[in-house]
């Protein structure tokens, strides 16, 4: 498959996911996909804490769906990401490059030298004295203990974007609205907020499905995997007890809380933009009721999101089960789509 994009690979907490697909002249076809589930500890917060067993895990993908390429693009994310509107100095692409790090130095909590930078302008510089875009800033050893373990796998890492950004290429809706995408993973949340596909606000939340079934099993008295039946068959509309629904209510309030004091920063900030519409995506936003729970609390439409929408032809992947792994699959569908562009 000469000349194929790269086949994107997203590294989560609970699972290894990889979609490819063919270009066409316009449109993209996907061709496979597949994942494999990690064991808990092995990613944390979207960081890699067990490289042997990311690279085994990745292995045996490879091996089970038989993919036409070992280059990939690969995800990074961490509690640590740092993205952050600002105005830089205009030069040229390579000056730019080389000046970030002085540029930017008095704006990160995180030491310079140990970080991944990168600059995502927001505008045309044209001839103006500045550039206005996004700082993003990632802990170094986060993303070379990522990209090593990959490549210990046998594969090639052709590029490495920020999960959120592919999360935003797959899922977005390009319209006049202020869209929030919210993808709620097994112990992280990854939020993009933006308008007509330029970023606003990009956070990574320490929570997700994880915390939620924990906290559920604290406050109803139940083991674990009791918890985590109730969360997933019944979630917040209850199974007939209205301890379960209270239960699931306050589990999930420290999320709505994060969402909710994000987008009254962005309201009251500088740029002044009001959320309108949430579109849901990750395995764990399948929680019954969640959608529903979150626009009432929220005040704003929510949907899921369709991470598929912008795959011309899916049908060999539908006789796999592919429309039970697009919820879970913006991340990796967004990489090969960035690749591919």
């Amino acid at each position: 498959m000469a000349g194929a994009p790269p086949i994107g690979l997203d590294i989560g907490s609970s699972s290894i996911r990889a979609v490819e697909v063919r270009r066409g002249k316009d449109d993209y076809t996907l061709t496979n996909f597949g994942q494999v589930p990690l064991p808990p500890g092995a990613v944390a917060g979207g960081v890699v804490q067990d490289p042997l067993m990311v690279t085994a895990a990745i292995k045996q993908l490879w091996a089970a769906c038989k993919f036409g390429s070992k280059n990939v693009s690969i995800g990074v994310t961490s509690p640590q990401l740092v993205v952050r509107e600002l105005s830089l100095q205009n030069l040229p692409p390579k000056e730019m490059k080389l000046a970030l790090p002085f540029q930017v130095k008095d704006a990160l909590p995180l030491a310079v030298e140990r970080s991944l930078l990168d600059f995502y302008p927001l505008e045309a510089p044209g001839d103006n004295a500045t550039v206005r875009g996004l700082l993003i800033a990632m802990p170094k050893d986060a993303v070379m203990t990522s990209v090593a373990a990959v490549e210990k796998a046998g594969l090639h890492v052709k590029a490495v974007d920020l999960a959120s950004f592919a999360m935003l290429r797959a899922a977005s809706r390009l319209d006049t609205q202020v869209e929030a995408i919210v993808d709620v993973g097994y112990d992280v949340t990854s939020v993009i907020v933006h308008a007509d596909g330029e970023p606003l606000i990009v956070r990574t939340v320490p929570r997700g499905g994880q915390e939620i079934t924990d906290a559920m099993a604290t406050r109803l008295g139940v083991p674990p995997g009791e918890a985590e039946m109730l969360k997933c068959r019944f979630g917040l509309h209850g199974d007939g007890r209205p301890e379960t629904v209270e239960a699931a209510i306050e589990a999930v309030r420290p999320l709505v809380s994060e969402l909710r004091s994000s987008f009254t920063y962005l309201a009251s900030g500088e740029r002044q933009k009001q959320v309108t519409r949430l579109a849901l995506c990750g395995g764990s936003a399948l929680m019954p009721g969640l959608a529903e729970h979150l626009q009432e609390q929220l005040r704003i439409t929510v949907m899921y999101a369709d991470s598929a929408s912008r795959l011309r032809d899916t049908r060999k992947g539908r006789e796999r089960g592919f429309d039970s792994f697009v919820p879970s699959a913006a991340v990796s569908i967004g990489l090969t789509l960035g690749a591919a562009a």
